[in-house]
């Protein structure tokens, strides 16, 4: 549906630049049906979501054995085994699936969802150990075309249960108890976490959305900052992965290469929520479709200018909320897990907010994403790891760099490279790419990466 503009001439916040005002035509209904999405897809999470993901299905298996199983089969798709295998998991000090399981099965809730690890405790581990080196957990690839799969079943004392996840990181499809069939629910999504239900977007219509909605609905929003500052704030004191952030931080001024300026302090600050959370810090962070570091970059870059350069709480909701959903907008059809990966693609949102505190309207945000989408486009997934920090840091150093040139009216154009003159084509000339051009080179990395 097109948008009506009035262009008369308002200034912006600070009197610098005229922007156009967005006629508000959504309706009550809609927005009530994005906050509703929102709510769906930016929740808390401890941990890499898709070993927490494979523990919350192993303790739902375990739920409906309705005792400690003595044996658990796991069979997983590509992709979860690609970003399971080099993960730390919060709260035990190791790496990989088999704690991720082991816990699942003896303290794993699933009504905590993605925090289905809460209750770890030291004893926990211990005895998470002595249940992987009993030989009880068996995991297998599943060849199936859904990127996002997890079967799990759990046997003891003759009974058996067994639970499947797919298309998103808490969407149960199957449940068994002892051969009774309790649920079978064919997956409605087409690209693994697009729902059919969920309401068509637009980047106008996310744009509209975050600008025009009452402020008051979308102050829940700041919940992101609480939990995403945070953890990076706990990484800069600490000492987590590869510690990029805090090494960022620390060099300021001393190798006369990084400056005391926003720049820098967005790059320090996301990667260092991401050097925790790689490493197993059990600390919740807020995730946006299925993944934590995606929540990371589409907040804190937007956290950091706002702090640094005293923007309104108001302006930085409606920031906040207009990164968020453009994230969602565009794992719609990326699709929940991809060769292409999710942590650059998220600071795409980070663009938009950045080019909308610094003052631009629509026009420019669109720039900023035409400008993301020629510049990060290509950067492969290889997994969950420690290492996804100099991604992250990436991802939002280019989101600085594009919304700076957007705010001057700067943009790719629809001569060079898969940018489209339409900046939803663009996106999904993106997702398109990730989802699909890039399959076989998903398959390589897992190769590699399973034959090292």
């Amino acid at each position: 549906m097109p948008y009506f503009t009035d262009f008369c001439t308002v200034f912006y916040r600070q009197g610098i630049r005229p922007r156009p005002i967005i006629l508000q035509i959504m309706t009550t209904e809609e927005r009530k049906e994005i906050i509703a999405l929102i709510n769906r897809e930016v929740i808390p999470a401890i941990g890499c979501t898709e070993p927490i993901a494979v523990s919350l299905c192993v303790a739902k298996a375990t739920e409906l054995l309705g005792t400690r199983p003595e044996k658990i089969n796991l069979k997983l798709s590509a992709n979860i085994l690609k970003n399971a295998m080099g993960v730390g998991i919060p709260g035990t000090g190791m790496i990989g699936l088999p704690i991720a399981v082991a816990l699942g099965a003896l303290i794993g809730k699933s009504s905590y969802q993605l925090e289905v690890l809460r209750d770890t405790t030291p004893e926990a581990v211990a005895e998470g150990r002595r249940f992987i080196e009993e030989k009880r957990i068996t995991i297998e690839h599943k060849d199936t075309p859904e990127k996002l799969f997890i079967e799990v079943e759990c046997r003891a004392a003759g009974r058996s249960a067994k639970a499947v996840i797919a298309g998103s990181h808490t969407n149960f499809i199957y449940l068994e108890e002892n051969g009774r069939v309790l649920k079978d629910t064919p997956l409605t999504s087409s690209a693994e976490g697009a729902d059919s239900k969920d309401p068509e977007l637009t980047l106008e219509k996310v744009y509209e959305f975050a600008t025009t909605t009452p402020i008051d609905d979308l102050r829940f929003i700041l919940k992101t900052r609480e939990l995403n500052k945070a953890v990076s704030d706990a990484s800069l004191k600490g000492d987590y992965g590869h510690a990029l952030g805090r090494t960022i931080r620390e060099s300021i001024g001393k190798h006369n290469i990084f400056g005391n300026t926003t720049h820098m302090h967005i790059m320090s600050a996301t990667a260092a929520a991401c050097d925790a959370r790689m490493a197993g810090a059990p600390i919740p962070v807020m995730s946006n479709s299925g993944s934590g570091n995606q929540g990371i970059s589409a907040t804190m870059p937007v956290v950091v200018y706002a702090e640094d350069n005293n923007i309104p709480e108001d302006t930085l909701i409606r920031a906040l909320a207009l990164s968020h959903l453009t994230v969602i907008y565009i794992k719609q059809s990326l699709g929940r897990l991809s060769a292409l990966c999710g942590c650059v693609v998220a600071a795409t949102g980070s663009a938009c907010a950045l080019t909308y505190m610094m003052g631009g309207g629509y026009e420019q945000v669109s720039y900023a994403v035409k400008n993301m989408v020629a510049s990060l486009t290509g950067m492969l997934c290889d997994g969950a790891k420690p290492s996804c920090a100099l991604k992250v840091a990436s991802g939002a150093s280019t989101a600085v760099m594009c919304a700076i040139l957007a705010v001057e009216n700067r943009s790719v154009t629809e001569v060079e490279g898969i940018i489209d003159r339409s900046v939803d084509k663009s996106i999904h000339n993106m997702t398109a790419i990730g989802r699909d051009g890039m399959a076989a080179t998903d398959r390589m990395v897992l190769d590699i990466m399973t034959s090292k």
